[in-house]
């Protein structure tokens, strides 16, 4: 077991639970507090590219996570205007092109798998229902005050991580924070039996749906038994919150007669039951700690999901931060100022690229016949190639 080398861990998502595993293979004791009173395997649908999974393979999942994810051959762009499909990205090759696949599954799946994980390991601790309150610095380390029910818990480390999400408590200690600003959509989000779809979408393969004032994307999980279903739409409705009801018919008029094709709003009208939650991000590139304080993820740098790397980055925070942790053992500070600096300009470049892609996906009238054109000449294995960047990326050998 891990000595003295203590760490704790704001936060029992995929950022927090994926770097507790990391620091437990390089020799730490974790500490993970959760606000929540049980983890429950909710949520939507991920992407999981190959930059992610290089780094969950190496935690150990690949049998895990390969029994319930679906490995789409391609990403199959469609035009929400005609319903016609305008090119396809080919992924069958991920594994030999990138070091590992490109895998689709439920968030939830990927959630129990990291905690089953971290509750099999010797040096993790999960302690559900505490609430991070305050913290303090001082000369042995970090001293984390928690409250779980009526019970006041004081947790000291070598680090406090602030793996909270975008709302984060941590950041918000900090008193550096910027809050969250909303912008201005909505994302809607549902799952339905794959036998219950039209054939041509059943398919192991990402649809995305370029159209007017909104885009879709769905694609299998659950091992190919349900179909994840996406709508992201401008909106005003600015609610905080990841899983507010949504009206069927609401949907449905978002994705106009007039501007969305048949083959689209059939899809959409299937489900019976919505989720949605209103998009926010910060203006703020990355959020830095403080001495023995860090954030990863969305605490540090939340970002828009049109790049689908919400999740990419925080796991690959994750595998940087324990890497940064275990190169300065015996200097703390300097492994979560290493840390940030190195994942500073590419979470960066991750939130600039996904804002460009918003951009595109919303464009309307000339520009987006011009846009079509471009995409089907230049063809899927050149568009795919703009992501390697992303796709090809490997924990550095310094970590």
């Amino acid at each position: 077991m891990a000595g003295e080398r203590h760490v704790i861990v704001a936060g029992a998502g995929i950022a927090g639970l994926t770097a507790a595993l990391a620091l437990a293979r390089h020799g730490f004791r974790v500490t993970v507090l959760e606000q929540a009173e049980r983890l429950e395997e909710t949520g939507a649908g991920l992407q999981l590219s190959p930059n992610a999974l290089n780094v969950l393979f190496a935690l150990g999942l690949r049998e895990r996570l390969g029994a319930l994810a679906v490995a789409p051959q391609a990403i199959r762009v469609m035009s929400g205007g005609s319903g016609r499909e305008i090119t396809r990205m080919p992924l069958s090759g991920a594994a030999s092109r990138y070091g590992a696949p490109f895998w689709t599954m439920h968030r939830g799946d990927l959630q129990a798998a990291l905690v089953d994980a971290a509750r099999a390991s010797v040096d993790i601790s999960i302690k559900l229902g505490t609430k991070v309150e305050d913290f303090a610095q001082h000369s042995k380390g970090v001293s984390v005050l928690g409250r779980q029910a009526r019970q006041v818990l004081d947790e000291r480390g070598i680090a406090l991580i602030g793996a909270d999400g975008i709302w984060t408590n941590v950041g918000q200690t900090l008193k550096r924070h910027r809050p969250p600003r909303f912008r201005h959509r909505t994302a809607w989000r549902t799952l339905v039996p794959t036998e219950i779809v039209p054939e041509e979408f059943r398919a192991p393969l990402v649809h995305l749906w370029l159209g007017q004032d909104a885009h879709l994307v769905h694609y299998p999980v659950k091992g190919g038994r349900l179909i994840n279903i996406v709508g992201i739409v401008n909106d005003a409705w600015s609610e905080t919150g990841w899983s507010a009801p949504g009206d069927p018919a609401e949907i449905l008029r978002r994705f106009a007669r007039f501007a969305w094709s048949e083959k689209a709003r059939r899809l959409i009208a299937i489900p019976e039951r919505w989720l949605k939650w209103a998009l926010f991000d910060r203006d703020t590139p990355f959020r830095g700690g403080d001495g023995l304080v860090t954030l990863i993820g969305d605490a540090a740098h939340p970002m828009l999901p049109f790049l689908a790397q919400g999740a990419g980055m925080a796991i690959e925070d994750a595998a940087v931060l324990a890497g940064a942790l275990s190169q300065y053992r015996d200097e703390p500070i300097k492994g979560l100022r290493a840390y940030e600096q190195h994942r500073r300009s590419r979470t960066a470049r991750a939130r600039q690229a996904s804002a460009k892609q918003a951009r595109i996906y919303g464009l309307t009238g000339p520009e987006a016949l011009v846009r079509n054109l471009v995409m089907r000449a230049s063809g899927g294995d050149k568009l795919l190639a703009r992501y390697d960047w992303i796709y090809s990326w490997k924990v550095p050998e310094r970590f």
